[in-house]
């Protein structure tokens, strides 16, 4: 292989057991030692750990194992062997690590127990597999019913944190719901990172110097459609031929964008939209560089 393909792998795998790492702590240093709840498989298996006093390391491995193979199917069976030795991995980490408990503070416990799993789902979902099933249940319900990953996800959860308020009372199911939170939100934060990328198109009649400002100016890529402007009310079969003007900025860079495109023309169109990912072209060009 080359080293590029060498350089991939080993970062894959800091990222995984980095991961796995920050669930060990999550779990033994806030969320166990409390008696609290996060979401999907793993709040699943620390209910069961709760009420019926099994080994969490051996339930997060059986709780997940059907849901793994369900991934072979679903994704591919790369994907589900990697997570297979994730969540193995896991449970080794459980059983052997000896992580303190850090605090009984509930409030600290619910946010910094959120932080540290999702730090370790994102950087396990960043080395190319999950150390929750959760997702793989949702993308097989969403090909046999008419609900969205999000709405299946969030029903999982909701049956999750009732019988959670119903076994151990109504507060620990609320603080387990703000750990959930804080975990999503961190998770996003690990996987997209702070440089969210935005997509901005711009309709103008000065299409030209915007054009011009965002090449030379700002040293960005862009990309043109041909269109056509007007269709008012008033006279709507008069029009005018115009470039949309389309690039990718980081959501640091949209407020100096939209101020240059006021600054040249205040009448112009634009719309923004919050893209995941992008790969290659001018601006993950000037990203390595920099």
């Amino acid at each position: 292989m080359k080293d590029s393909q060498w350089r991939a792998i080993a970062r894959d795998v800091i990222y995984v057991i980095c991961g796995i790492l920050c669930c060990g702590f999550a779990l033994k240093g806030f969320l166990i030692p409390n008696h609290f709840f996060d979401g999907g498989m793993t709040g699943i298996a620390l209910l069961v750990h709760e009420i019926y006093g099994v080994n969490i390391a051996y339930v997060i491995v059986l709780a997940n194992l059907p849901l793994i193979i369900m991934g072979a199917f679903q994704v591919n069976t790369k994907f589900a062997w990697k997570t297979l030795g994730c969540v193995i991995l896991l449970g080794i980490c459980l059983l052997y690590v000896p992580y303190p408990p850090i605090t009984s503070d509930k409030l600290l416990v619910s946010i910094f127990g959120g932080v540290f799993m999702g730090l370790g789902v994102g950087l396990a979902m960043r080395g190319g597999c999950a150390l929750d099933g959760i997702e793989v249940l949702a993308l097989y319900t969403l090909r046999r019913s008419s609900f969205t990953i999000s709405e299946i996800i969030l029903g999982i959860n909701i049956i999750i944190f009732l019988i959670a308020a119903i076994h151990l009372g109504l507060p620990t199911a609320l603080y387990s719901i703000l750990t959930y939170y804080t975990a999503s939100r961190t998770i996003s934060f690990v996987i997209e990172g702070l440089e969210e990328y935005t997509a901005v198109n711009i309709i103008s009649s000065k299409s030209d110097i915007i054009k011009e400002r965002l090449v030379n100016d700002m040293g960005k890529g862009i990309t043109l459609y041909k269109g056509e402007r007007g269709f008012l009310k008033e006279s709507f079969d008069v029009s005018h031929p115009v470039d949309i003007v389309f690039t990718v900025v980081t959501r640091f860079e949209v407020r100096r964008l939209k101020a240059m495109v006021r600054e040249i023309d205040p009448q112009a169109f634009v719309y923004t939209n919050t893209i995941k990912e992008v790969a290659g072209g001018v601006l993950k060009k000037r990203a390595r560089e920099h």
